[in-house]
This record gives structure tokens, sequence and C-alpha cells, in this order.
């Protein structure tokens, strides 16, 4: 069955820098698009960024753009998330998704940006 395990959140200061981590199974990691999501505390899911599976394009929502880049390993079955200049309004909780049939989620890792 499909799985997505996020990793790599915790504090950080403005300013300062993580990395996310995907690891996904159960499906051809390969030919999927993979995709982030993320919920502040008291706000919905909002969609973040992107990445292709065959040209590896991506796309990111204009409050990360310059600041975050997203990239896959499909040997290792593994999207990243690079997380620089970091404000403190990117706290929430980070979420990978892949569309496949249905709609899959990691569980989540928790990004706390504070002073």
């Amino acid at each position: 069955q499909v799985q997505l395990v996020e990793s790599g959140g915790g504090l950080a200061q403005p300013g300062g820098s993580l990395r996310l981590s995907c690891a996904a199974s159960g499906f051809t990691f390969s030919t999927y698009v993979m995709s982030g999501a993320r919920q502040a505390p008291g706000k919905g899911l909002v969609w973040v960024t992107g990445i292709y599976n065959d040209t590896s394009d991506t796309f990111y929502e204009d409050s990360i753009k310059g600041r975050f880049t997203i990239d896959r390993g499909n040997a290792k079955n593994t999207v990243y998330l690079q997380m620089n200049s970091l404000k403190l309004e990117d706290t929430a909780v980070y979420y990978c998704n892949v569309q496949r049939g249905s709609s899959y989620w990691g569980q989540g890792t928790q990004v706390t940006v504070s002073s």
C-alpha cells in the first residue's frame, strides 16, 4: 500500500534552514508528481510546492518562492524540501502528497520557526 513518511521537521530560528524528507513506498515513485502542502496553526491546508515526475519541473506558492527548493531522488524514492531563510509565518505542519487514483498523505512533520 502507498506510504509516505515525512521527517526533518523541528525548531528553527528566523533566517535559519531545515530540510524535510518524504520517503515513499508502495507505488512506482518515479512516475508520479509529488506535492507538498502545509497547515499553519488555526488555518487551512495550503498547497505550496510540487515536482513533476518526467521533467522534474517544479512549482511553488508565492510565499516560498526563492526560499524553498523541492527536489526528488528517484533512486531513493524520496522527495526533499530545502527550506532556507525561514520566517515566523512558515510555522506549520508540512505534508507530502501523491495523487494515485486517490489522494495519499503522509503523517506530517512539524516545523516551528521561532526566536
